[in-house]
């Protein structure tokens, strides 16, 4: 026990003496423990700079009996070429990116006050007002029955319309009842059925609607439209706009 104490004894003092004679460096050498005492950079990028201080330093440092190779040298430049080509490239997208979505908010405003025709029955009144609709008859149709119901189902008005060619049959309503009585505000839709080729159908109907605002959608930059009603919808959705 007593020669192991002095073997450790004698340890120690061999590590402080050895802890406080350091050896001088040449200028411009540092020590590994200088180099982790440097504060380091919390980014994730690596700069240029960044890039040719590590490329500097490698060369000071290499081997002179076997040097890197020029080849390594250049593999090496192409890479960083490469990568800041690419950043670069991405930064310019994301400022097209934005430009572009600036211009379509802008021509977006210009549809405020403009109708679209949207799939839909129901549509909200506003008294002195037309409501326009369209019918889809691919087939046509030997007769076509266009009845308007209020928001508690009930009967308002019933037109009965002859036959019909193939396409879109557009028709309106001028908000009065089977009395000929303008109807009060309110939301209101269209019910209609009809027969083609000796069957019975009821066929798909979209209204005219007045757009009363543009936004655009934060997460898929896609240009959005307010319509009567407060409906927001899809401009890519739009099936036809007119004035």
């Amino acid at each position: 026990m007593v020669a192991s104490t002095a073997l450790y004894t004698n340890a120690a003092s061999v590590n402080a003496q050895n802890s406080t004679s350091k050896t001088n460096l040449p200028a411009g050498i540092k020590s590994y423990e200088q180099e982790l005492a440097k504060p380091k950079n919390t980014g994730t990028a690596t700069t240029q700079q960044d890039f040719l201080k590590l490329f500097t330093t490698q060369l000071q440092n290499q081997n002179p009996l076997d040097p890197t190779k020029n080849e390594a040298f250049v593999a090496q430049l192409a890479q960083f070429s490469q990568l800041e080509a690419t950043t670069n490239m991405a930064s310019q997208l994301s400022t097209i990116a934005t430009a572009l979505n600036g211009d379509r908010m802008m021509s977006g405003a210009a549809l405020i006050g403009k109708s679209v025709i949207t799939q839909g029955s129901s549509f909200d009144f506003k008294s002195g007002a037309t409501v326009q609709g369209v019918i889809d008859l691919p087939k046509g149709a030997e007769g076509v029955q266009v009845d308007i119901l209020n928001s508690a189902n009930e009967l308002v008005s019933r037109n009965t319309l002859g036959q019909q060619v193939p396409g879109n049959m557009y028709f309106s309503w001028d908000g009065r009842d089977g009395k000929g009585k303008q109807v009060a505000d309110g939301v209101y839709r269209f019910r209609v059925t009809g027969t083609s080729g000796g069957t019975n159908i009821t066929p798909d109907v979209s209204t005219r609607k007045a757009i009363q605002g543009v936004s655009q959608d934060a997460k898929s930059g896609e240009t959005l439209i307010e319509i009567q009603g407060g409906t927001t919808m899809k401009l890519a959705d739009v099936k036809r706009i007119g004035s």
